[in-house]
Order: structure tokens, then C-alpha cells, then sequence
């Protein structure tokens, strides 16, 4: 039995606003728009809300990916008559993919961890796959990972009780031998509540302790410090 570690992909491991900035700052302005801090703000906003719609099945990743730019264009006063927005899209997805960056400590911290005797880390995400997998090629994450699940190319998303149990077949080991890792609450936590499995809420916000009763984590940490701690006290566990 491995000790199998689940951790997100973006908040996590890589700075995903990092790669959104310059992405977007290139999509508004290779369509004649002018980027400020403030609009893209208003994107962050506009994707998250998009995103908890998604999670929850409201919407389609393909409104997801054609409505976040619509609602930004036409803020910034621009026409998206006629507009190709799924190729805006895939413009924005493509130099996301050219610029990943390591959240800061995590490169020293995926070295410690790889030290841990028996782990196996895999990356499960929301994210587009030639996003996630462009980004993870260009850090040299890949060099730690097992396994990447990632929802587009799995047709089910976290949190949904289906994901979990795809990444579940694919490890084949004990539940007990898997701790999810992540920021969200609304796709991390409640995906490992779903599934039964362990889970560690990195980067804890808000009230910690109601969202710890709400979704029935196990760990916090707020920092990679902290994380290697609770890895080690939980494989103790094993």
C-alpha cells in the first residue's frame, strides 16, 4: 500500500492567477481592449461565480468558457456581436498554458515530500486539460506525479461522487491510503467528504472552524510547511 496524495491543481500547487494576469492581459489586448487591475478583478469574480455554477451542474464547460467573456467584453464596452468567444477562449487557454508558475515554497516542498517513503502524488483538477497539462509541463511538475485527473477529459467534475470514485479505480488502493489536499471547499473538501476520504483544506480562509465542521475535514494547513507536518503525522497513521 502507497500513501496516495490527491492534491489540486491551481491554489495549490501552482499559482493559477499568476498564468490568468498575463493570459488575459493577451486576450484583451490582441481584441482591441485595454487591461487594467480592475478588469481583471472583474474576470476573477466573473470565473469564480461560473465555476461554483459549474461544480454544481448549472452550467456546461462550454457556457462556462463562452460567458466569462462575453460578460467581460461587453463591460469593458466592446461588441461581442459576431465574435468567436470559444476561440477568444482558447487563445486565453493556450498562454495560460505557456506560463505556469509554482506557488511560492512548493518546488522545496514537493522535494521533502517525495522523500516520504512509499508516497505517490497525483494532481486532480477542474481545469482544462491543455491548461492543466501545458502548465504542469512548463514548472516541471510532471516530474513528481503519478497520476493526473483532470475533470475535461473525464466528463465529471469535483466535487461529484463520479470523479472520485475514477480516481479511486485508477489508484486501486485503500481508501485510507488517500488524502485529498486543496483550497476549495466547494470542489476539494466536499469531494473528499463525498468519497469518504481524508482530506487537508490548504490555505484556510474565512471560519475554519464551521467550514471544518460543514465538510468534515480532517487537517488544515497554512502553509507547505505546516502540509509536510500533517503528511508526516498522517502516513504515521498508515
Amino acid at each position: 500500500m502507497h500513501r496516495n496524495l490527491l492534491f489540486d491543481l491551481d491554489q495549490t500547487l501552482l499559482d493559477f492567477h499568476a498564468s490568468e494576469h498575463i493570459a488575459l492581459k493577451t486576450v484583451m489586448e490582441m481584441n482591441g481592449l485595454v487591461f487594467t487591475e480592475e478588469r481583471y478583478d472583474f474576470f476573477k469574480q466573473i470565473n469564480k461565480k461560473l465555476w461554483l455554477e459549474l461544480e454544481k451542474g448549472m452550467i456546461s464547460r462550454a457556457e462556462l468558457f463562452e460567458t466569462r467573456f462575453k460578460i467581460l467584453f461587453e463591460e469593458c464596452g466592446g461588441n461581442t456581436d459576431g465574435m468567436d468567444l470559444m476561440k477568444i477562449n482558447s487563445d486565453f487557454i493556450d498562454c495560460m498554458s505557456k506560463n505556469g508558475f509554482f506557488m511560492e515554497g512548493a518546488p522545496d516542498f514537493l522535494k521533502k515530500v517525495a522523500g516520504i517513503p512509499d508516497v505517490r502524488i497525483y494532481v486532480i483538477t477542474n481545469g482544462a486539460t491543455r491548461n492543466a497539462k501545458g502548465r504542469i509541463a512548463s514548472t516541471g511538475l510532471n516530474d513528481y506525479i503519478c497520476g493526473l485527473f483532470v475533470s475535461e477529459s473525464m466528463g465529471v467534475s469535483k466535487p461529484s461522487h463520479e470523479y472520485f470514485e475514477i480516481v479511486k479505480k485508477a489508484i486501486n488502493e485503500p481508501d485510507k491510503s488517500c488524502i485529498v489536499i486543496g483550497d476549495s471547499l466547494t470542489s476539494d473538501m466536499l469531494g473528499a467528504k463525498n468519497a469518504g476520504l481524508t482530506s487537508c483544506w490548504f490555505m484556510p480562509e474565512g471560519d475554519v472552524k464551521g467550514a471544518m465542521k460543514e465538510y468534515d475535514i480532517d487537517y488544515t494547513a497554512s502553509s507547505f510547511d505546516d502540509l509536510f507536518d500533517i503528511l508526516i503525522k498522517w502516513s504515521d497513521t498508515l
